[in-house]
Protein backbone atom coordinates (compact mmCIF):
# COMPACT_ATOMS: atom_id res chain seq x y z
CA UNK A 1 0.00 0.00 0.00
CA UNK A 2 1.04 3.61 -0.54
CA UNK A 3 2.03 5.74 2.45
CA UNK A 4 -0.95 7.27 4.21
CA UNK A 5 -1.68 10.83 3.18
CA UNK A 6 -0.09 10.48 -0.26
CA UNK A 7 -3.31 10.71 -2.22
CA UNK A 8 -4.47 13.72 -0.16
CA UNK A 9 -1.19 15.65 -0.65
CA UNK A 10 -1.92 18.88 -2.50
CA UNK A 11 0.04 19.91 -5.56
CA UNK A 12 1.56 22.83 -3.64
CA UNK A 13 2.74 20.56 -0.82
CA UNK A 14 4.15 18.06 -3.31
CA UNK A 15 6.18 20.82 -4.98
CA UNK A 16 7.41 22.01 -1.57
CA UNK A 17 8.51 18.49 -0.62
CA UNK A 18 10.35 18.10 -3.95
CA UNK A 19 12.20 21.36 -3.30
CA UNK A 20 13.28 19.93 0.08
CA UNK A 21 14.40 16.76 -1.70
CA UNK A 22 16.65 18.73 -4.07
CA UNK A 23 18.05 20.71 -1.14
CA UNK A 24 19.10 17.47 0.58
CA UNK A 25 20.45 15.97 -2.66
CA UNK A 26 22.51 19.11 -3.30
CA UNK A 27 24.61 18.86 -0.13
CA UNK A 28 26.70 16.06 -1.66
CA UNK A 29 29.38 18.40 -2.97
CA UNK A 30 30.01 20.37 0.19
CA UNK A 31 29.98 17.25 2.40
CA UNK A 32 32.25 15.31 0.03
CA UNK A 33 34.79 18.14 0.36
CA UNK A 34 35.21 17.08 4.00
CA UNK A 35 36.33 13.56 3.02
CA UNK A 36 40.08 13.14 3.42
CA UNK A 37 41.15 9.79 1.93
CA UNK A 38 38.32 8.00 0.11
CA UNK A 39 38.16 8.88 -3.57
CA UNK A 40 36.32 7.96 -6.77
CA UNK A 41 34.01 4.98 -6.71
CA UNK A 42 34.95 4.14 -3.12
CA UNK A 43 32.85 7.19 -2.23
CA UNK A 44 29.97 5.71 -4.19
CA UNK A 45 30.30 2.34 -2.46
CA UNK A 46 30.25 3.69 1.08
CA UNK A 47 27.50 6.19 0.33
CA UNK A 48 25.33 3.47 -1.25
CA UNK A 49 26.13 0.99 1.53
CA UNK A 50 25.09 3.41 4.27
CA UNK A 51 22.05 4.29 2.18
CA UNK A 52 21.08 0.61 2.01
CA UNK A 53 21.54 0.09 5.77
CA UNK A 54 19.40 3.12 6.61
CA UNK A 55 16.69 2.03 4.19
CA UNK A 56 16.75 -1.54 5.52
CA UNK A 57 16.19 -0.27 9.06
CA UNK A 58 13.44 2.18 8.12
CA UNK A 59 11.57 -0.02 5.63
CA UNK A 60 11.69 -3.03 8.01
CA UNK A 61 10.21 -0.87 10.78
CA UNK A 62 7.60 0.53 8.40
CA UNK A 63 6.63 -2.93 7.14
CA UNK A 64 6.50 -4.44 10.63
CA UNK A 65 9.59 -6.60 10.26
CA UNK A 66 12.15 -7.95 7.83
CA UNK A 67 9.90 -10.73 6.51
CA UNK A 68 7.08 -8.36 5.44
CA UNK A 69 9.69 -6.20 3.72
CA UNK A 70 10.99 -9.18 1.76
CA UNK A 71 7.41 -10.03 0.80
CA UNK A 72 6.88 -6.48 -0.45
CA UNK A 73 9.97 -6.85 -2.66
CA UNK A 74 8.45 -9.99 -4.18
CA UNK A 75 4.96 -8.56 -4.56
CA UNK A 76 6.27 -5.37 -6.15
CA UNK A 77 6.92 -7.25 -9.36
CA UNK A 78 8.55 -5.84 -12.45
CA UNK A 79 7.79 -2.18 -11.72
CA UNK A 80 9.58 -2.28 -8.38
CA UNK A 81 12.67 -4.02 -9.71
CA UNK A 82 12.81 -1.79 -12.79
CA UNK A 83 12.66 1.27 -10.56
CA UNK A 84 15.37 -0.23 -8.35
CA UNK A 85 17.62 -0.70 -11.38
CA UNK A 86 17.05 2.95 -12.32
CA UNK A 87 18.01 4.10 -8.83
CA UNK A 88 21.17 1.98 -9.02
CA UNK A 89 22.11 3.59 -12.35
CA UNK A 90 21.50 7.07 -10.97
CA UNK A 91 23.45 6.41 -7.75
CA UNK A 92 26.43 4.97 -9.63
CA UNK A 93 26.68 6.69 -13.01
CA UNK A 94 26.94 10.21 -11.60
CA UNK A 95 30.00 9.44 -9.49
CA UNK A 96 31.54 7.27 -12.21
CA UNK A 97 31.13 10.06 -14.78
CA UNK A 98 32.87 12.54 -12.48
CA UNK A 99 35.98 10.33 -12.53
CA UNK A 100 36.04 10.47 -16.35
CA UNK A 101 35.04 14.01 -17.29
CA UNK A 102 34.46 17.47 -15.86
CA UNK A 103 31.68 18.51 -13.52
CA UNK A 104 30.51 20.93 -16.24
CA UNK A 105 30.02 18.10 -18.74
CA UNK A 106 28.11 16.01 -16.21
CA UNK A 107 25.84 18.88 -15.16
CA UNK A 108 25.08 19.88 -18.74
CA UNK A 109 24.22 16.28 -19.58
CA UNK A 110 21.91 16.12 -16.56
CA UNK A 111 20.13 19.22 -17.89
CA UNK A 112 18.70 16.98 -20.61
CA UNK A 113 16.65 15.10 -18.00
CA UNK A 114 13.45 17.18 -18.36
CA UNK A 115 13.48 16.72 -22.13
CA UNK A 116 14.01 12.96 -21.88
CA UNK A 117 11.32 12.73 -19.21
CA UNK A 118 8.79 14.74 -21.21
CA UNK A 119 9.30 12.60 -24.31
CA UNK A 120 9.13 9.34 -22.37
CA UNK A 121 6.01 10.45 -20.46
CA UNK A 122 4.43 11.32 -23.78
CA UNK A 123 5.21 7.87 -25.23
CA UNK A 124 4.44 5.73 -22.18
CA UNK A 125 1.81 7.69 -20.27
CA UNK A 126 0.31 9.61 -23.23
CA UNK A 127 0.86 12.88 -21.36
CA UNK A 128 0.54 16.03 -23.45
CA UNK A 129 3.65 18.20 -23.67
CA UNK A 130 2.22 21.59 -22.73
CA UNK A 131 3.51 24.95 -23.91
CA UNK A 132 4.51 26.06 -20.45
CA UNK A 133 6.57 22.89 -20.05
CA UNK A 134 8.31 23.39 -23.40
CA UNK A 135 9.21 26.96 -22.40
CA UNK A 136 10.40 25.82 -18.98
CA UNK A 137 12.60 23.07 -20.44
CA UNK A 138 14.17 25.49 -22.93
CA UNK A 139 14.91 28.05 -20.20
CA UNK A 140 16.31 25.40 -17.88
CA UNK A 141 18.69 23.99 -20.50
CA UNK A 142 19.80 27.53 -21.44
CA UNK A 143 20.42 28.30 -17.77
CA UNK A 144 22.55 25.19 -17.29
CA UNK A 145 24.63 26.05 -20.38
CA UNK A 146 25.08 29.61 -19.14
CA UNK A 147 26.22 28.41 -15.71
CA UNK A 148 29.01 26.36 -17.28
CA UNK A 149 29.87 28.76 -20.12
CA UNK A 150 33.37 29.72 -18.85
CA UNK A 151 34.38 26.05 -18.74
CA UNK A 152 32.94 25.27 -22.17
CA UNK A 153 34.08 28.42 -23.98
CA UNK A 154 37.07 29.81 -22.06
CA UNK A 155 38.24 33.34 -22.84
CA UNK A 156 41.12 33.60 -25.25
CA UNK A 157 43.30 35.10 -22.52
CA UNK A 158 42.77 31.96 -20.45
CA UNK A 159 43.84 29.72 -23.29
CA UNK A 160 46.74 31.83 -24.48
CA UNK A 161 47.10 30.83 -28.13
CA UNK A 162 45.77 28.81 -31.03
CA UNK A 163 47.77 25.87 -29.67
CA UNK A 164 45.98 26.34 -26.38
CA UNK A 165 42.63 26.19 -28.15
CA UNK A 166 43.72 22.99 -29.90
CA UNK A 167 44.78 21.43 -26.60
CA UNK A 168 41.49 22.48 -25.03
CA UNK A 169 39.56 20.93 -27.92
CA UNK A 170 41.55 17.70 -27.73
CA UNK A 171 40.93 17.47 -23.98
CA UNK A 172 37.19 17.89 -24.51
CA UNK A 173 37.21 15.15 -27.13
CA UNK A 174 38.87 12.84 -24.64
CA UNK A 175 35.89 13.20 -22.29
CA UNK A 176 33.50 11.46 -24.67
CA UNK A 177 33.30 8.29 -22.57
CA UNK A 178 32.53 10.28 -19.44
CA UNK A 179 29.75 12.14 -21.23
CA UNK A 180 28.27 8.86 -22.46
CA UNK A 181 28.34 7.48 -18.92
CA UNK A 182 26.76 10.65 -17.55
CA UNK A 183 23.92 10.26 -20.07
CA UNK A 184 22.80 7.29 -17.98
CA UNK A 185 21.83 9.70 -15.19
CA UNK A 186 19.11 11.70 -17.03
CA UNK A 187 17.98 8.63 -18.95
CA UNK A 188 17.72 6.54 -15.77
CA UNK A 189 15.98 9.40 -13.98
CA UNK A 190 13.47 9.91 -16.81
CA UNK A 191 12.60 6.23 -16.89
CA UNK A 192 12.36 6.09 -13.10
CA UNK A 193 9.94 9.03 -12.78
CA UNK A 194 7.71 7.47 -15.44
CA UNK A 195 7.83 4.06 -13.70
CA UNK A 196 6.97 5.61 -10.33
CA UNK A 197 4.09 7.57 -11.84
CA UNK A 198 2.86 4.38 -13.52
CA UNK A 199 3.14 2.55 -10.19
CA UNK A 200 0.82 5.09 -8.56
CA UNK A 201 -2.08 3.72 -10.63
CA UNK A 202 -0.94 0.11 -11.12
CA UNK A 203 -3.15 -2.25 -9.07
CA UNK A 204 -1.61 -5.16 -7.21
CA UNK A 205 -2.97 -8.42 -8.55
CA UNK A 206 -5.13 -10.20 -6.00
CA UNK A 207 -5.39 -7.18 -3.68
CA UNK A 208 -8.44 -5.10 -2.90
CA UNK A 209 -9.57 -2.05 -4.82
CA UNK A 210 -7.19 0.91 -4.44
CA UNK A 211 -4.15 -1.20 -3.51
CA UNK A 212 -1.26 -0.02 -5.67
CA UNK A 213 2.42 -0.87 -5.98
CA UNK A 214 4.61 0.43 -3.14
CA UNK A 215 7.82 1.59 -4.82
CA UNK A 216 9.65 2.83 -1.73
CA UNK A 217 11.54 -0.50 -1.40
CA UNK A 218 12.88 0.12 -4.91
CA UNK A 219 15.24 2.71 -3.44
CA UNK A 220 16.67 -0.03 -1.19
CA UNK A 221 17.09 -2.32 -4.21
CA UNK A 222 18.95 0.45 -6.03
CA UNK A 223 21.24 1.11 -3.08
CA UNK A 224 22.14 -2.58 -2.74
CA UNK A 225 22.83 -2.92 -6.47
CA UNK A 226 24.96 0.23 -6.51
CA UNK A 227 27.01 -0.93 -3.51
CA UNK A 228 27.48 -4.37 -5.08
CA UNK A 229 28.66 -2.95 -8.41
CA UNK A 230 31.19 -0.57 -6.81
CA UNK A 231 32.41 -2.90 -4.01
CA UNK A 232 35.56 -3.84 -5.92
CA UNK A 233 36.70 -0.19 -5.91
CA UNK A 234 36.30 0.05 -2.12
CA UNK A 235 39.10 -2.48 -1.52
CA UNK A 236 41.57 -1.92 -0.07
CA UNK A 237 39.57 0.69 1.82
CA UNK A 238 41.19 4.10 2.04
CA UNK A 239 38.43 5.80 4.04
CA UNK A 240 39.28 7.03 7.53
CA UNK A 241 36.86 6.90 10.45
CA UNK A 242 36.07 10.56 9.84
CA UNK A 243 35.47 9.83 6.15
CA UNK A 244 33.02 7.07 7.07
CA UNK A 245 31.16 9.49 9.33
CA UNK A 246 30.71 11.98 6.49
CA UNK A 247 29.75 9.24 4.03
CA UNK A 248 27.21 7.84 6.51
CA UNK A 249 25.72 11.34 6.69
CA UNK A 250 25.45 11.33 2.90
CA UNK A 251 23.98 7.84 2.79
CA UNK A 252 21.22 8.65 5.28
CA UNK A 253 20.35 12.32 4.72
CA UNK A 254 21.56 12.96 1.16
CA UNK A 255 20.25 9.71 -0.35
CA UNK A 256 17.94 7.59 1.81
CA UNK A 257 15.62 10.27 3.19
CA UNK A 258 15.25 12.45 0.06
CA UNK A 259 14.89 9.46 -2.27
CA UNK A 260 12.02 8.07 -0.19
CA UNK A 261 10.37 11.50 -0.27
CA UNK A 262 10.98 11.69 -4.02
CA UNK A 263 9.10 8.42 -4.53
CA UNK A 264 6.11 9.87 -2.68
CA UNK A 265 6.20 13.11 -4.65
CA UNK A 266 6.72 11.42 -8.02
CA UNK A 267 3.45 9.56 -7.56
CA UNK A 268 1.65 12.91 -7.14
CA UNK A 269 3.39 15.18 -9.68
CA UNK A 270 3.93 14.56 -13.39
CA UNK A 271 7.30 12.99 -14.34
CA UNK A 272 8.30 16.10 -16.31
CA UNK A 273 7.52 18.39 -13.37
CA UNK A 274 9.59 16.22 -11.03
CA UNK A 275 12.48 16.25 -13.51
CA UNK A 276 12.37 20.04 -13.87
CA UNK A 277 12.28 20.57 -10.12
CA UNK A 278 15.25 18.22 -9.79
CA UNK A 279 17.41 20.82 -11.54
CA UNK A 280 17.23 22.84 -8.33
CA UNK A 281 19.86 20.41 -7.03
CA UNK A 282 22.47 22.25 -9.10
CA UNK A 283 21.37 25.70 -7.93
CA UNK A 284 21.30 24.62 -4.29
CA UNK A 285 24.65 22.88 -4.74
CA UNK A 286 26.22 26.21 -5.74
CA UNK A 287 24.65 27.86 -2.69
CA UNK A 288 25.98 25.11 -0.38
CA UNK A 289 29.50 25.60 -1.78
CA UNK A 290 29.21 29.37 -1.33
CA UNK A 291 28.07 29.01 2.27
CA UNK A 292 30.13 25.99 3.30
CA UNK A 293 33.44 26.54 1.53
CA UNK A 294 33.40 30.26 0.66
CA UNK A 295 33.42 29.46 -3.07
CA UNK A 296 31.75 32.57 -4.44
CA UNK A 297 29.84 31.80 -7.67
CA UNK A 298 30.77 33.64 -10.85
CA UNK A 299 28.44 36.01 -12.69
CA UNK A 300 27.68 33.29 -15.25
CA UNK A 301 26.69 30.84 -12.49
CA UNK A 302 24.39 33.40 -10.88
CA UNK A 303 22.80 34.31 -14.23
CA UNK A 304 22.39 30.68 -15.24
CA UNK A 305 20.95 29.78 -11.86
CA UNK A 306 18.46 32.63 -12.17
CA UNK A 307 17.34 31.21 -15.53
CA UNK A 308 16.84 27.75 -14.03
CA UNK A 309 14.79 29.24 -11.20
CA UNK A 310 12.85 31.30 -13.75
CA UNK A 311 12.09 28.14 -15.71
CA UNK A 312 10.60 26.51 -12.63
CA UNK A 313 8.55 29.61 -11.83
CA UNK A 314 7.24 29.64 -15.41
CA UNK A 315 6.21 26.00 -15.17
CA UNK A 316 4.48 26.40 -11.80
CA UNK A 317 2.92 29.87 -12.25
CA UNK A 318 1.80 29.71 -15.90
CA UNK A 319 -1.99 29.39 -15.85
CA UNK A 320 -2.86 25.74 -16.42
CA UNK A 321 -5.63 26.77 -18.79
CA UNK A 322 -3.03 28.17 -21.18
CA UNK A 323 -1.29 24.81 -21.26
Amino acid sequence: MLPSGLHSMSHRWAVAVMVLVTLLWSMAGVVTRQVEQAQGLELTFWRSAFNALALLAFLSWRAGGLRPLLLSLIRGGGLLWASGACWAVMFTAFMAALTMTTVANVLLTMALAPLFTALLARLVLSQTLQRRTVVAIALAVLGMVWMQAPLIWPAEAEVGSAAGWAAQSQARDGHLLGILVSLAVPLGGALNWVIIRRGAVAPIRGEGQGATVDLMPAVFVGAVLSAAVTAAWALPAQATAQDLGWLALLGVFQLALPCLLAVMVAQRLSPTEVSLLSLLEVVFGVAWAWWGTDEAPSASVLAGGALVLGALVVNEAWPKAQG
